[in-house]
C-alpha cells in the first residue's frame, strides 16, 4: 500500500502513462485551479500540453501528493515547499521510489490474484 507518512490519499494510481487534469484532482483530492496554480509555482511540475490541455504523468502526480502533504500535513509555507523540494533530499527521492515500487507491488498483486480466480474451473 502507499506510505502514510508521504501520503493520505487512500486511492492507488492507475497503471495509465498520461492522466487529465480531472483524474489528477480526484487522485490528490484537490481542486483543478489549485493543480494549475502549484504548477506556476513549482516548476518540478510539468505536465505535457496538447491542445490547451494538461496530461500529467506517475511521476507529477506523486510530486503533487508530496507537495499537498509539505503543505497542508506538515505545515510548510509554500517558499518553504520549495526551498525543500529544491534541495538535494535523498531521502525523499528514495521515499518516492519506496512508494512507487510498493504501488507496483500491490497492483502486481492485484493482476495475479486476477488470473488465479480465471483459471479455476
Amino acid at each position: 500500500m502507499l506510505e502514510t507518512s508521504q501520503n493520505n490519499d487512500a486511492n492507488p494510481i492507475p497503471g495509465k502513462r498520461y492522466f487529465t487534469i480531472g483524474e489528477v484532482s480526484k487522485l490528490c483530492d484537490l481542486k483543478a485551479h489549485v493543480l494549475r496554480y502549484w504548477e506556476k509555482e513549482f516548476n518540478q511540475i510539468s505536465p505535457v500540453k496538447r491542445n490547451n490541455r494538461r496530461y500529467y504523468q506517475r511521476q507529477d502526480v506523486l510530486l503533487i501528493r508530496q507537495i499537498k502533504s509539505l503543505l497542508h500535513e506538515q505545515g510548510y509555507t509554500l517558499s518553504g515547499a520549495k526551498q525543500y523540494l529544491a534541495g538535494e533530499n535523498n531521502e525523499d527521492d528514495q521515499s518516492q521510489y519506496k512508494q512507487l515500487l510498493r504501488q507496483t507491488i500491490t497492483e502486481l498483486e492485484e493482476i495475479l490474484s486476477d488470473l488465479k480466480k480465471q483459471q479455476k474451473p
